[in-house]
């Protein structure tokens, strides 16, 4: 337990980081002379850094050591978050949020593998601190808004980011004194030791180029209008990227992306699910934020605390999916969990700036319930799928696509808001919530294609070549 509370630490710091600035957004936007637009880019700076990064954060953690990746994680982190609350205008902030970013790219896989490591003997026990793993992080996403109001409204906005200095430091005092220095990997299958994995630098740039370049271009679409060179210059650029990524990663011989991984049937439904949740999820808790404050008035505090519902909801289905997975396998909590959070987000589709506050409860609460039944399933079923010693690289694949589908998430819906008139927020976010409802409705489909022996902990997972079921 003092393994899974320790690497809980990075979990709870980048996840609470994604959506605690969301409630400051109002009074960033007046201190700093923020348009929608550059609030966007505050956003997702830091999403699009943890996602670019997060992949070599794994390589770097399968060939140095997870415990080490880990450690620098939260010395980055805490040393980028200082710089955030230090800020004097919004180029700087985006700056320092994109080095949080990297900070959380070096945390997140390793923390993962970690924790997979220390549970690898028993699948029901891996099952469960996985459980209590993503449980912290859920919450930590959902108490985002609550803790942002709080801290706001005793010493201003930028104690969301310097709050960050004590649990950093509480991470690494724990990560030195109860991780073992070397984790070595139990794969007695393997014929002969694996060679460290050299970092794929050329891949990673062209990522970093692709996201980049087709987020910036959605965020902008809005206010420059599609036909400006920059955004229609963004998209082709974005595609001709993508296509050298792919190139780059078929003929190098060690990926950042291991293409051999998504031609598991299980996997790649798998990481396109977490694209979904996470895409619908950020983009709408920005909407969110804006919609209770620029339609509704609300201060931060008011808002933070209206998200309140979302935090309980996370907390209940999270801890309830590690027992669920033990006895059903991931498949029916990933289904179900999709279905009942996409019904949250239909209730949101006639949502307006008169609606009483308790009429928004019941999304607020289905919305978590049906992420935090789905996420622990989904993230047993990646780990699976893979040996202990690619573990970082697998979590890290999984949630680089997460991590980009919020990054989008915010981009396109934050788009829907215009330039974030009261009666432009309402519009956009039912055109938000009619999105995520369908969106997740895909995201069930795609469960419901995977194979229900590979969804079952308890039994062998058929792989694709070169790819082995942890045991």
């Amino acid at each position: 337990m003092r393994i899974v509370g320790t690497v809980s630490v990075g979990f709870v710091v980048t996840q609470l980081d994604v959506t605690i600035v969301n409630i400051a957004l109002a009074r960033i936007a007046t201190d700093l002379h923020a348009n929608v637009a550059r609030l966007q880019w505050i956003v997702d700076a830091y999403t699009l850094a943890f996602a670019v990064l997060m992949l070599s954060g794994g390589v770097l953690g399968d060939r140095y050591g997870a415990r080490r990746m880990y450690a620098v994680g939260l010395v980055v982190f805490a040393l980028a978050s200082l710089a955030c609350g230090l800020a004097a205008n919004p180029a700087l902030l985006i700056a320092a949020r994109a080095l949080q970013g990297a900070g959380a790219a070096a945390m997140l896989p390793n923390s993962l593998a970690l924790l997979n490591e220390a549970c690898r003997h028993e699948r029901s026990l891996r099952a469960r601190a996985v459980g209590f793993w993503t449980a912290a992080g859920a919450i930590s996403i959902a108490a985002g808004p609550v803790a942002g109001g709080l801290l706001i409204a005793a010493f201003g906005w930028r104690s969301i980011f310097l709050v960050n200095l004590p649990l950093c430091a509480a991470g690494l005092a724990a990560t030195l004194a109860w991780i073992p220095a070397r984790q070595p990997h139990a794969d007695a299958s393997a014929a002969a030791p694996q060679r460290p994995r050299s970092l794929d630098v050329r891949g990673q740039l062209l990522a970093i180029v692709a996201l980049t370049a087709f987020t910036g271009a959605v965020i902008e679409w809005r206010p420059l209008g599609f036909t400006h060179w920059a955004v229609w210059g963004g998209l082709l650029l974005a595609v001709a990227a993508s296509m050298a990524f792919v190139a780059q990663e078929a003929r190098t011989a060690d990926p950042m992306l291991p293409l051999a991984m998504l031609r598991n049937r299980t996997f790649s439904a798998t990481v396109l699910f977490g694209i979904c949740v996470n895409l619908t999820y950020y983009g709408t808790v920005f909407v969110l934020a804006l919609f209770l404050q620029h339609a509704r008035g609300q201060t931060p505090l008011q808002a933070g605390l209206t998200f309140i519902p979302l935090t309980g909801g996370f907390l209940l289905s999270n801890i309830a999916s590690g027992h669920v997975v033990s006895r059903f396998g991931t498949r029916l909590p990933m289904i179900g969990g999709a279905l009942v959070a996409g019904l949250g987000y239909a209730l949101l589709i006639p949502v307006d700036a008169g609606t009483p506050l308790v009429a928004l409860l019941a999304a607020f609460l289905l919305i978590p319930s049906g992420m935090g039944l789905a996420v622990p399933a989904m993230t047993t079923t990646v780990l699976s799928a893979v040996e202990p010693a690619r573990a970082g690289t697998a979590s890290a694949l999984l949630n680089t696509a997460r991590q980009a589908g919020g990054a989008v998430g915010v981009a396109a819906f934050g788009a829907l808001t215009g330039g974030g008139a009261a009666n432009e927020v309402v519009s956009g976010l039912h055109g938000d919530a009619a999105i995520s409802a369908a969106i997740l409705l895909v995201a069930a489909m795609l469960a419901w294609t995977m194979r229900a022996d590979t969804a079952h902990p308890a039994q062998a997972t058929t792989t694709a070549p070169h790819m082995k079921t942890s045991r």
